[in-house]
C-alpha cells in the first residue's frame, strides 16, 4: 500500500484543478524502491542457507495470528434463485435483502434467506439497487435504461425510461414518508436526473451532464454524491449547488473495468474506492459564506494506495472489545505498511481484487497470449486502518471465482438489531453471497480452544460471566485442558481447575480422583476435594484419610477436624488409626503417667481418636484420651455429654489439670476458682459432696476453693465442713472468715474462737465473744488491741446493752480520744450531758471545741427538721380534714340504673322506698340495716311538702325531720363497711 498525502485540498466546483500528477510520480517511485528493495532482499535470501527456514516460521507465526472476521453463506432461498441465474446487484437493510439478477429479476428475502417477494421489473441486467431508510421501498437501475421503484408492502411503483443503459440511482432519504418522492439516476448517457412526483406527474431535472457515464450515485440527508469519468462530485440539494469534486486520478484505468464505490459513512463522511485508491472526505460548513458560494466546505482526512483493486469498501470499527486485545495483535502487517500509524477510532473494511489480467495496461497489444482472459484470484477481505495499515487479511472461497472480475463483486453491510453495535457484513459474487461478522468473544475462545491455549480460553469465559454476558460452557474447555495438563505432568495446576470444571458432577469429580490417585498425586487434588455440593462417595473420604494416615499426621488431624462427620464411616477411621496406635504403643496404654515421654506422632494420633469417639457419640471412649493429652475441652466434654458420674473419682485429677491450664495462661490469677471447681460445685448431685471433700484433703487449697464455692451457692451445703472451712479461711483467706461466721451457723463458736486465737484474728475473736455473750471481754479486745473508738461504738450499737455504754463510757474517762470519738459519735443511744458531765476538770481533750460545736449543730438540725415535720404535719392534715368535709358534704347522683352494692339492684325501685346514703359515699335499700325494723315508714309525698310552722322559709321541712328519726334508730353505720371491717 502506498499513502497519498492527506492534506491535499478539495476545491469547489469553480476551481476544478487539482495537482494529482506530482502525487502519482511520487507513487510510482516509491514502488519502485520498494519492488527493488524486495529484490535485493530475494538475492540475499537466496544466499543464505537458513532463509528456507526463516521462511517458514514466519508462517507459522502468520498462521497463529487469530483472524479478525469470521464467514459464512448466505442460507435459504438464495441458491434456488441462482441456479438458472445470476446476482448482478445486491441491497440489503436492516430487515430484508433485495438481489438483482442478470435475467431481470428481483428478489427481496428477510436475512434468514426466506424468499418474501419476486418480481421482473427489466429486461436486462440489473446493475444497481437501493432501499430507502424506511425499507419500504427498493429502487432498480438496469442495462435496458428503466428504473423501477416497488413497494413491498403495498402494489406502489414507480418507472422512468431513460432510453440509455443506467449504471446507478439513488432513493431520497425517508423516500416512503416524502410526498416528492425524489430518485437519482445515471449511467451511459452521461445525464444526473433527479425524478421528483408533482401535481402533474414526474418530472425531471437534470443536476449534471457532459463528464462521461455516471458510475455511482449515492445520497445521504441532503447530499448526493456520484462518479463520472473525471472524478466524482458531491451536491447539496438544500442550497441546489455542487460543493466539490474529487478528480480521479489521470493514471487509473477505464472506469468500465474497476467500478468506483461511494459510501456515506455519516452524514459528513464519504468513503471512495476507485481502481487502487481510497479516499476518505470530510464536509464541513463553510465558516463565511459569501456571493455564488457553496455552503459547505469538503477536505481529504485520508487517502492512501492499495496494491489490489478495490470492489467495495464500508467503516468497520476497531475490533478492540470483543476479545480484550487489540486488533494489531491478531493482524498481518503488511510489507508495504507506513511505519507510523495514526491510532484512529475506525478501520476500512475493503473488498479486494487481485488482477492477474493486466491487458488494462496494454489495450493497443497485438500480443493474444497478453489479451486472453486469465483465470481470476481468490477475491479478499482486508482491514485496512485510517492511516492505510493492513491489520488483517482473509482470502473469500466464493463458487467461481475464477471466472469473476472486479464489477462482479459487492460488499453491503446491514444492522439486523438496529442499535449498530453489531453489524455485519455481505459479500455478493454472481453465484454466491457470503456474510461477513467481526469475531466476538466466543469465536475467539474456539480459537484458543483450537490452538490448546485452554488457560486463556477459561480466563475469557470467566470474564464474560463476570459481566454477565452470554458465555460458553466451560466445563468440556475445561475437561480438555486438564486432560492435557495431566498429559504434560502438571498436575497441580490441572487440580485447580476441578471446582470449575466438575462443578456438581459427582462423577466426574471421582473420576478424576481416583486418576490421580493411580498415578500417586492425591496431595496435588486434595486441597480442591469438594465435601459439600457436591458431596462424593464416602470411599473418596476414606482413601484421602488413608493417605494422611501413611504419609502426614499432621494432615490427617486437620482434616479430621475440618471435614464434616458424615460423609465418612466413622468407625472404619477409627479401626484403622487405633490399630496405628496399638503400633506405635505396643505395651502402654492411654492410662500412662503423664512424666512417661510421648512421641508426637502418638499425640497426634490421639487427638484423632479422641476427636472421632466424640463424633461418633462415644465420649465415654474420648474422655481418656482428653485427660491423658490434657486438654481443655475435658471439661466441655463432661458437660455436654453429662459424664459427671464418669469422673466423680477423678475430681483430684480434674482440679489439678485445671491448674495446671490456668498457669500456663498468662495474667491468670491462681487464687480464682476454675472450670473444675465450678463443674463439681454445679452438680454436686452426681458427684457428692463428700467424695469430693475425701479426694482434695490432701490440697488444702483445692480444698478451700471447693467449700468456699459451696458456701457462696448455698451456706446449708457446708453444714458437715463448717469447722473445717473455719480453719480453710484462717489459712487461706483470712479477711472473708468474718463473713462467713456472719453468715453461717453451722461452726462450733468454741472450735472457731480457738483457731481464731491461734492465729491472732482480732476482728474475728470479737465477734464470736459477742455471739458466745462476753460482750465485756470482746469491748475490751476492740479497746484495748485494736484502739478503735468507732468499732467500739459500733458494737456497743449493736449489742444495745446499756451497761456496755457505762463500761465504754468509764473507759473512755481517761481517754481523750475515745473522748472526742464519743463526742462526734454521739446520737440517740447517749445523752451528751450524761459524757460531758464524766469529762473531769483540767483533763485536755484535743478537737473538744469541734467536737461541741458539732453536737451543738446537730442538735439544732434536729429541733429544726422537727420543726419542718411539725408544720408539714399541721398543713396535711387541714388539708385532708378539709378535703373530708368536702367529701361528706357533696351530693350523690342517682339514677335509675343505679345498684345497691349489697343486693346489686337498683336503689330506685318505688317512689316509697327508702334510701340511706352514708357519708362513706355508699347507697343501700334501708332494708339492709340491723334497725331496719325499727325505722319510721317512709313520709307521705303529700305530707312531707307540708312544712312546719306555716311559714316554708324559716320551718323545718319533714324530710329533714325525717331523716333526724331515722339516723337515730340506726345502731350501726354503714352494712357495706361493717362487712369489710371498716365503720362509717
Amino acid at each position: 500500500m502506498q499513502n497519498i498525502p492527506q492534506t491535499v485540498p478539495l476545491h469547489a466546483e469553480t476551481n476544478p484543478e487539482l495537482d494529482y500528477e506530482k502525487a502519482a510520480d511520487t507513487r510510482k517511485g516509491e514502488l519502485r524502491s520498494e519492488s527493488e528493495g524486495a529484490d535485493d532482499e530475494e538475492e540475499i535470501d537466496d544466499e543464505c542457507e537458513d532463509g528456507e527456514e526463516d521462511d517458514d516460521e514466519e508462517e507459522v507465526d502468520e498462521e497463529d495470528d487469530e483472524p479478525a472476521l469470521k464467514y459464512e453463506r448466505f442460507g435459504g432461498a438464495f441458491q434456488d434463485l441462482l441456479k438458472k441465474d445470476s446476482a448482478s446487484a445486491l441491497a440489503v437493510s436492516n430487515k430484508y435483502l433485495a438481489l438483482g439478477s442478470h435475467n431481470g429479476f428481483a428478489h427481496i428475502l428477510d436475512l434468514t434467506g426466506q424468499r418474501i417477494k419476486t418480481f421482473k421489473p427489466h429486461t436486462a441486467s440489473v446493475v444497481d439497487m437501493c432501499f430507502d431508510t424506511t425499507t419500504d421501498f427498493i429502487g432498480t437501475a438496469s442495462m435496458d435504461g428503466q428504473v423501477s421503484i416497488h413497494s413491498i408492502s403495498s402494489p406502489e411503483s414507480y418507472t422512468f425510461d431513460m432510453k440509455r443503459p443506467l449504471r446507478s440511482l439513488a432513493l431520497e432519504p425517508n423516500f416512503a414518508k416524502r410526498g416528492s418522492r425524489a430518485v437519482v439516476c445515471g449511467g451511459m448517457a452521461g445525464t444526473l436526473v433527479m425524478h421528483e412526483k408533482g401535481w402533474l406527474g414526474h418530472k425531471e431535472t437534470v443536476l449534471h451532464r457532459g463528464e462521461g457515464p455516471i458510475w455511482h450515485i449515492r445520497w445521504r440527508g441532503s447530499l448526493i454524491a456520484w462518479a463520472n469519468d473525471l472524478g466524482v462530485k458531491i451536491y447539496d440539494t438544500g442550497s441546489q449547488t455542487r460543493i466539490t469534486y474529487i478528480e480521479r486520478q489521470p493514471d487509473s484505468p477505464r472506469p468500465d473495468l474497476f467500478k468506483c464505490t461511494l459510501h456515506w459513512q455519516d452524514d459528513t463522511t464519504l468513503l471512495i474506492a476507485w481502481a487502487d485508491i481510497i479516499t476518505v472526505v470530510r464536509i464541513r460548513a463553510r465558516p463565511r459564506i459569501s456571493a455564488n458560494q457553496p455552503p459547505f466546505l469538503a477536505e481529504t482526512t485520508a487517502a492512501f494506495q492499495l496494491d489490489c483493486m478495490i470492489a467495495g469498501v464500508l467503516p468497520l470499527s476497531t475490533i478492540t472489545t470483543d476479545r480484550n486485545l487489540p486488533v494489531h495483535a491478531h493482524a498481518r502487517t503488511s510489507s508495504t505498511s507506513s511505519s507510523s500509524s495514526v491510532p484512529a477510532p475506525t478501520s476500512l473494511l475493503v473488498l479486494a481484487y487481485i488482477p492477474t489480467d493486466t491487458s488494462f495496461l496494454h489495450e493497443a497489444t497485438d500480443d493474444r497470449t497478453i489479451q486472453a482472459r486469465k483465470t481470476a484470484e481468490r477475491p479478499e477481505l482486508r482491514i485496512i486502518s485510517r492511516a492505510g495499515e493492513e491489520l488483517s487479511m482473509d482470502a473469500l472461497s466464493v463458487t467461481g471465482f475464477q471466472s469473476w472480475g472486479c464489477n462482479d463483486y459487492a460488499l453491503a453491510e446491514f444492522d439486523q438489531d438496529g442499535t449498530g453495535k453489531n453489524k455485519s457484513y455481505l459479500v455478493l459474487s454472481p453465484k454466491d453471497v457470503v456474510i461477513v461478522r467481526p469475531r466476538d468473544r466466543k469465536d475467539h475462545i474456539t480459537w484458543l480452544v483450537e490452538r490448546k491455549r485452554y488457560e486463556e480460553a477459561l480466563e475469557q469465559i470467566e470474564i464474560m460471566e463476570n459481566e454477565g454476558a452470554e458465555t460458553m460452557d466451560a466445563t468440556e474447555i475445561g475437561q480438555r485442558y486438564i486432560e492435557y495438563l495431566v498429559g504434560e505432568g502438571d498436575f497441580t495446576k490441572a487440580a485447580k481447575l476441578f471446582s470449575k470444571v466438575c462443578g456438581q458432577d459427582t462423577k466426574r469429580w471421582e473420576d478424576w480422583i481416583f486418576v490421580f490417585a493411580q498415578k500417586q498425586q492425591l496431595q496435588a487434588i486434595i486441597p480442591h476435594i469438594p465435601t459439600d455440593k457436591p458431596r462424593l462417595g464416602h470411599l473418596v473420604y476414606e482413601m484421602i484419610l488413608a493417605h494422611f494416615l501413611a504419609n502426614d499426621l499432621q494432615a490427617l488431624r486437620q482434616t479430621i477436624n475440618d471435614w464434616p462427620k458424615d460423609i465418612y464411616d466413622i468407625s472404619a477411621v477409627i479401626v484403622a488409626i487405633h490399630s496405628e496406635l496399638d503400633r506405635c504403643l505396643p505395651s502402654s496404654s492411654v492410662s500412662a503417667p503423664r512424666s512417661i515421654p510421648v512421641a508426637p506422632d502418638t499425640i497426634i494420633l490421639m487427638e484423632c481418636l479422641a476427636e472421632l469417639y466424640t463424633a461418633n457419640r462415644q465420649p465415654a471412649k474420648a474422655l481418656p484420651f482428653f485427660i491423658r493429652l490434657r486438654r481443655p475441652n475435658v471439661f466441655e466434654l463432661i458437660r455436654e455429654h453429662n459424664l459427671f458420674t464418669a469422673v466423680q473419682d477423678q475430681a483430684l485429677l480434674l482440679v489439678e489439670f485445671d491448674h495446671e491450664l490456668m498457669s500456663k495462661q498468662k495474667g491468670a490469677d491462681l487464687n480464682e476458682r476454675g472450670v473444675a471447681i465450678t463443674l463439681l460445685v454445679d452438680h454436686i448431685h452426681s458427684i457428692p459432696i463428700a467424695r469430693v471433700v475425701q479426694q482434695l484433703r490432701s490440697r488444702s487449697r483445692f480444698l478451700f476453693l471447693y467449700l468456699d464455692a459451696l458456701f457462696e451457692k448455698d451456706a446449708h451445703l457446708i453444714s458437715d465442713f463448717a469447722d473445717t472451712l473455719v480453719e480453710l479461711y484462717a489459712e487461706h483467706a483470712p479477711a472473708k472468715l468474718v463473713d462467713f461466721l456472719r453468715a453461717s451457723s453451722y461452726y462450733g463458736l468454741e472450735a472457731a474462737y480457738r483457731i481464731c486465737t491461734e492465729r491472732d484474728l482480732v476482728p474475728e475473736m470479737v465477734f464470736l465473744l459477742g455471739r458466745m455473750g462476753d460482750n465485756k471481754k470482746a469491748l475490751y479486745l476492740i479497746i484495748d488491741r485494736l484502739g478503735d473508738v468507732n468499732r467500739a461504738i459500733d458494737f456497743a450499737k449493736d449489742q444495745n446493752d446499756d451497761d456496755l455504754w457505762e463500761d465504754l463510757l468509764k473507759y473512755s474517762e481517761t481517754r481523750p480520744p475515745f473522748i472526742r470519738g464519743l463526742l462526734e459519735n454521739v446520737g440517740a443511744e447517749i445523752d451528751p450531758i450524761r459524757l460531758i458531765r464524766r469529762i473531769k476538770n483540767g483533763l485536755e481533750i484535743p478537737g473538744l471545741k469541734p467536737a461541741l460545736i458539732k453536737i451543738l449543730q446537730d442538735f439544732n438540725l434536729q429541733i429544726s427538721l422537727l420543726e419542718g415535720c411539725q408544720a408539714i404535719l399541721y398543713g396535711d392534715s387541714s388539708d385532708l380534714s378539709k378535703r373530708l368535709h368536702r367529701d361528706q358534704t357533696s351530693g350523690f347522683l342517682i339514677t335509675s340504673k343505679t345498684l345497691c352494692p349489697v343486693c346489686d339492684l337498683p336503689l330506685h325501685e318505688s317512689p316509697s322506698s327508702v334510701i340511706l346514703l352514708f357519708l362513706c359515699r355508699h347507697a343501700v335499700h334501708a332494708r339492709h340495716v340491723d334497725s331496719s325494723d325499727e325505722l319510721p315508714p317512709p313520709l307521705d309525698p303529700v305530707v312531707a311538702s307540708v312544712t312546719f310552722g306555716g311559714r316554708s322559709n324559716r320551718g323545718i321541712s319533714n324530710r329533714i325531720a325525717y331523716t333526724a328519726m331515722v339516723r337515730a334508730k340506726l345502731r350501726q353505720g354503714c352494712p357495706v363497711c361493717h362487712k369489710e371491717g371498716q365503720w362509717t
